[in-house]
Formats: C-alpha cells, structure tokens, sequence
C-alpha cells in the first residue's frame, strides 16, 4: 500500500464529510464545540482579508520591475 492510499484525504469526499460530521456533533455534545457569535465571524473575516491583501502586496513588491 502506497501513501497516496491511504489517510482521510483519499477518502472519497462523501466519507470526508460523514466522519467530519460525526466529529462536530460529538464536539458540541461534549461542550467544546465552537459557535461562532456574528461578532466574532465578522472579525475573523476581516483578519482573513488584511492577510489576503498584506500577502499579495508583499507579493508584488518582490516581482522584478
């Protein structure tokens, strides 16, 4: 068996989201699931974008002129 055969990111995705599923019920079942209030997701939006934009302009600054 080589490597490419095995690990979850060979599974077919059906497989990928069943057992994901699985993990996020049991994780709020138990009390460590996270739940994401508007507030939050809109910072962690924002964090997303700054870094988006701070790679591409550190991105084009490195290409040669």
């Amino acid at each position: 068996m080589g490597k490419e055969d095995r690990g979850f990111a060979s599974m077919p995705p059906e497989k990928q989201r069943a057992i994901a599923s699985k993990g996020g019920k049991a994780a709020h079942e138990k009390g460590t699931g996270h739940e994401w209030t508007t507030e939050e997701a809109r910072e962690a939006g924002r964090k997303g974008g700054l870094a988006s934009r701070r790679r591409k302009q550190e991105k084009k600054e490195q290409e040669p002129a």
